[in-house]
Formats: structure tokens, sequence, C-alpha cells
């Protein structure tokens, strides 16, 4: 085949005279189709330089050249730039450089590079410019700098370059330093500085340079105060923020829908949610992302109704939710264990069809085991055509805290099967499994493979969980040895765990050790004091007890009050001890008078050792008997046929004696009484309790 006739089978373009690249390139139409299937690739630098070397002129091959790069065959550009001698310039090496630059292909671009120094073509700024960004892109900065360093001559854009590449890196001393010795610094210096910090977590830095970018009378664009908005929500300072929201009403930014974002990110994580409210109010042409945000503020807040009217109105604006507003609603559903919203959601997520492989699919996972439909969230689990990592880990989390700890390990092993890597969240989930199944042995298996089969570094949650499984079982030396021998500093959750073990089997003295590195750590948290009274109530030691009382009192600390709710016909009911103000209230405690009297006569005697005060047996059963979770209980049977399976859910730990009662109670009236509390699952079935009392 003839040249000409090779090159217009190349570029599918009519031979019209002897101007070949006129017709082919006049169309830029021509520069975005693909390659055609029947185009024939160079295979290597000669080819490519046969097929090329008989059009003649730097111009022909410059367009060739160029072509090509519209069409992103990177490789037949470089065979064809290796394949001959050719007159270097600035406008054959833009584009190869470009392409490389959107590709992030480093070890092209230093080909590209070397072949620059071996033509001894000398680049000037621009393209040296774009070297200057190929490297940093591809995170080579040392060969940024070394570029930087040779160039014979630089323009601000040549600084703001190796500015942003050190500040991507997180490299900020070296970003800094180049910084203050810019000559003349623009907007864009600036604010690559200052969201260098905001993006590395130092946001005080990040303020600081922007009060000195103030100070300079510097014009502040948007990109600068947006920058500077998300280091005062970083350390949440809402006066900080609203001096940022004085100048943009000033300088005249206020109509900015990126601005006005930001301000809405930063009183909503300074706790401002109804100033967050107005800014929202006052943004026009509200996006998916404001809508989204809002939603969420009210969500984390607690303020569940205000967040459901948003959605309501959200919904009817006909903007189509995408992953991230079906995950915030999802997570808000699961905190709140709004199962029967949560079913809502999903179908309308169903109907209006939701990407499978996003992230919601596993919020929709999350949103079920956190309500104790495990079965449900199976069922949406195994609908999904290639399952996450996260996907698995919830399902598998889910499991271990609703009490089927052996479904959640053969997850695990059909997770291994699937080619997947677990990661140190899985090994968490697989680890309280075993804590859950009592299986120490199985556990303690797991948790060497972590490191010696799987690569990874064992995290403080790991110990964690061994620590919570050996001292369960009662094997305090083990977890002793364990605390001692882990390679960071103990945290709180690590002798929690070991208190927990503590109370379950009454070991007082090793409770006082983990109770007072606990309260080293967290001297505010009221659970540890909490936990220390029982253990001291149960062994009877009351001096003790009123030691641990006096100590909560000097120090200001207010136990949290225990509140169980339950969810009937879409209204949510809530319990605190001995409450009354309940409109069926004496329904109630008619109903729990009664109960008690089955109960004793089917063999349940009170756990009074769980009452924290020195009086008599009948004050400390008059006591027990109206705990909220009883009372919530009692109302989910008196408010529902017969049969109906009950959900209760609990902000603290059940209580031992609670729990005795609700498995008499689940038999008496042969009903399935599901309990979350605060750790785990409880499901009460004909007397008996899916964590078979090891919890």
């Amino acid at each position: 085949m003839k040249p000409k006739q090779l090159l217009r089978v190349l570029f599918k373009a009519p031979v019209l005279g002897s101007d070949l690249f006129a017709s082919s390139f006049s169309s830029q139409a021509r520069f975005n189709q693909a390659p055609n299937p029947r185009v024939p690739i160079f295979r290597s630098s000669r080819n490519a330089g046969q097929v090329v070397s008989r059009l003649g002129g730097a111009n022909k091959f410059e367009q060739t050249i160029d072509h090509l790069c519209q069409q992103k065959r990177l490789n037949d550009v470089l065979r064809l730039l290796e394949s001959e001698v050719h007159q270097a310039s600035a406008t054959l090496y833009a584009p190869i450089l470009q392409l490389c630059i959107e590709k992030r292909a480093l070890d092209e671009g230093k080909r590209v590079h070397t072949r620059i120094r071996d033509s001894g073509f000398v680049p000037g700024i621009f393209i040296s410019n774009k070297i200057l960004q190929l490297y940093c892109k591809c995170g080579s900065i040392f060969d940024a700098q070394k570029v930087f360093d040779e160039m014979r001559e630089r323009d601000g854009c040549s600084w703001n370059i190796l500015i942003s590449g050190y500040a991507h890196k997180g490299s900020l001393s070296d970003a800094r330093n180049l910084f203050d010795k810019m000559p003349q610094k623009d907007n864009f210096s600036w604010t690559a500085m200052i969201s260098g910090y905001v993006n590395n977590k130092e946001p005080e830095n990040a303020l600081e340079l922007f009060r000195s970018m103030q100070r300079g009378a510097k014009f502040v664009n948007k990109f600068t105060i947006s920058s500077a908005l998300a280091a005062s929500a970083a350390i949440q300072s809402l006066r900080l923020g609203k001096e940022i929201h004085g100048h943009i009403m000033r300088t005249g930014l206020d109509s900015d829908t990126v601005l006005w974002s930001a301000l809405l990110d930063v009183y909503g994580k300074c706790g401002s949610v109804t100033e967050a409210r107005c800014i929202f109010d006052r943004t026009v042409g509200k996006d998916i992302v404001s809508w989204t945000a809002m939603m969420d503020r009210y969500f984390g807040d607690g303020r569940w109704e205000e967040g459901l009217s948003l959605l309501f109105d959200f919904l009817r604006s006909g903007i189509r939710p995408n992953e991230y507003t079906f995950a915030g609603i999802l997570n808000a559903c699961a905190n709140r264990a709004a199962e029967a919203l949560g079913r809502q959601v999903h179908g309308h997520m169903m109907r209006i069809g939701f990407d499978p492989f996003s992230f919601a699919a596993s919020a929709l996972i999350h949103m079920y085991t956190k309500c104790g439909s495990v079965d449900c969230a199976h069922k949406v689990f195994t609908l999904l055509p290639e399952p996450d990592l996260v996907s698995w880990t919830t399902l598998i989390n889910g499991y271990a805290q609703s009490g089927q700890p052996h479904e959640a390990l053969e997850l695990f092993d059909l997770l291994l099967i699937s080619g997947k890597r677990p990661d140190h969240i899985t090994f968490v989930g697989v680890l309280s499994a075993c804590t859950h199944a009592g299986l120490v042995d199985k556990g303690l298996k797991y948790f060497y493979s972590i490191t010696e089969e799987h690569g990874l570094n064992h995290t403080v949650d790991h110990y964690a969980c061994v620590v919570d499984l050996l001292s369960r079982a009662g094997r305090f030396k083990e977890a002793e040895d364990m605390i001692n021998t882990m390679p960071m500093k103990p945290d709180k959750f690590v002798w929690a765990s070991l208190l927990g073990g503590c109370r379950i089997h009454g070991n007082h003295e090793l409770a006082e050790q983990a109770g007072e590195a606990l309260l080293l750590i967290e001297p505010e948290n009221a659970a540890t004091y909490v936990t220390l009274a029982n253990i001291y109530a149960v062994a009877g030691k009351w001096s003790e007890l009123e030691k641990v009382r006096k100590l909560m009192d000097e120090r200001q600390v207010v136990k949290k009050p225990g509140m169980s709710w339950i969810d009937v016909q879409r209204e949510v009911h809530s319990f605190v001890v001995g409450d009354q103000s309940h409109p069926r209230s004496k329904e109630i405690f008619n109903f729990l008078e009664e109960v008690s009297k089955r109960m004793k006569e089917e063999g349940y005697v009170p756990h009074t050792t769980y009452v924290l005060h020195d009086v008599e047996e009948e004050q400390k059963e008059q006591s027990l008997s109206y705990h909220s979770e009883k009372l919530a209980v009692a109302f989910g049977i008196i408010s529902t046929p017969a049969g109906t399976p009950i959900k209760i859910f609990k902000n603290l730990r059940t209580c031992g004696d609670c729990h005795s009662a609700i498995k008499f109670i689940s038999s008496i009236y042969g009903r399935k009484i599901l309990v979350r509390d605060s750790s785990r699952f409880h499901c009460f079935d004909s007397g008996r309790c899916s964590c078979n009392d090891y919890w």
C-alpha cells in the first residue's frame, strides 16, 4: 500500500489533491472519532517511521502526532515520536505531554521528557510547566523539584504547580517554604496553600494564612473563601464561620452557590442547625447536595421530625435522589431504628432504580441489621450483583450482633472464597462473633491469622475484641498478658472489655484496676462508675459502692437515664424507669403486676443484686419491676394481636434482671421479643435468648 493510501485508511479521510491533511484535519469531529478497528496500529518505531517518513515536512509530522493524541493512542504516539529524528517544537510536545498528564502515565511521560532532552530542544516556560505538571500529577515530586530547579525562567504558574504538588503529597513544610519564597503570589497560590492545609487536616494553619491574605488587602475569590470555610467547619468554629459569612456579604459573593453550600456545611457542623436552615432557605437553585446536607444536619442533630418534613419537601421538589441522599436517610433510620421508614425508602429506591453497585446498597443492609431484620439484610445482599467489602462486612457484623455468630463465620468463609480481601473492620465483626458464641480458641486463631495469613496489622480494636473474648470466658491471665504485650497503648475499649468480663465473673481486684485506667482516660463517662457500682452491689460491698457514688458527685458525673422505645403502628412510644406519663400507663402497670405473679409461678426469681441500694428486698423487687424495657415490652403485648413479634430498643445495656424476666414473658405469652440494647441484639423466644446468656 502506498503512503497516501495508508494514511487515508488511518485517518478515514478522502484524498483531495495533494493537500491530504487539509481534508483530514478540517473537521474537529474527526479528531474525536474513535480509531477504526481496521486502522493499522504502529507495531514498532521502525514501522511508524516508514509510514510517516514519506510525507515530508515537520508540519505533517506534528499533525499526525496531534491526531493520535486526540484519539488517546499514547503507545502509537510514542512509537512515532521515537521513529526518527524530527524537528522539535513546543507544538509537537504540548499535546503529547497533555495526554500523559490526563492518563497519569508517569513512565511514558519520562520517555517524552528524555526525548526532549536528547533532541537538543530547549523547552520554554510553557513546555517546562507541562513537564512540571506531569510529575506533580503523577506524584513524582522529586522529579518535579528537579525540573523546577533546572528551569531557566519561571512564571507564577511554575511556582503554583509545584506548591500544589507538595501540598497534594502532604509535604506541607516544603509547600510553605516555596510559597514564602514565591516572588509574586496570586489567588491561586494562596488558595493552593490554604486548601493544602485543609486537606491535610491542619485547619488552624489554613485559617492563619487566610487572615494573612486578608491583612494584605488581597482580593479573596470564592475558592479561597470556600477553603477557609472548610477549615472553620473542621475546627467547628462558629465565630470564624460567621466572620467569613460577613466577608462574603460585604464583597458581593453572596450569590455564589458554592459558597452557600460551604456556609451550610459550617453552620451544620458547628451545631447551629437553625442558622444552617436559614442559609438553605436563601439558597437559589438548590441542588441535590444542598438538600442532602440539610437533611443530614437535621438527622445528625436528633431533630427527626424536621428532617422528615424536609425529606418530604425534597421528594416533592422533583429532584432525583442520589446515592448520598439514600445513604444519609438510611443511616438516620438505622440510628433511630426506624425500620418502617427505612422500608419506604427501600421501596422508593426500587421504584426509581438505584445503582446496586453504589454504597447506598451497603447503607440499606446496615439499616436492616441495625433494626434487627438481619434476614431482610441478607435478602438485599443476595440481590447485589457483586457485593463490595462494606456490604460483606456489614452483614457479618449484623449476624454477630443479632446472636447468629455461626452464620457470621460462615459468611466470612464465603467472603474468602469470593476472592475479596478482608480488612481490619471485617475482622472486628469476625472476632465479635466468636465473642458472642464463646468460641475462645477459634477467636484466637482468627486473631493471629490477621497478620500471619492476611498480611494486616493488628489494630487496637482487634485487641479490644480479644480481651473481651478472654475475659468473658474468665481467662483473665491471658487477657492481662494480651494487654501488657500490646504494641500500642490500651484505649478505653480495651479496658472496658476487661471491666465487662470482671462484672460477669465478679473479679473485684482486676475490676478496680480496669476501672482506674478507664477513669484516667475519660473521667466524665458515667458507664464506668455504674459498672463498678454494679460489681460492688452484687458483692454486697456497699461502702465501696458509696465511694463510687461520692466520686461521681464530686466530679459532677450524671448517669445517662435508661430509655426504651417501641414502634407500634408507625408511632414511637418511649419509656423511662417507673414512667407513668404514658396514656396507657395504668394498663401497663396492671399488666406488669399480673405477669410478675405468673413469672414467679414459673420459677422467676428477681435479681435484686442489680439494685444499687442497700435497702429491703421488697423495695428492691419493686424497683426492678418498672425498668424501661419491661414497660416497653408490656405496652407492646397489650397493644398488638397475640403472636405478633415485638421489637424493643434501649439506649443502654439491658440489666440482668430484665434479661431474665423477658425470657419468662416470651414463654408465657408465646411472643418473639427482640431487644436491641447498646451492645447487641437479644432475640427472646420460648424462654430462651439468642445470646445463650453469654453477653
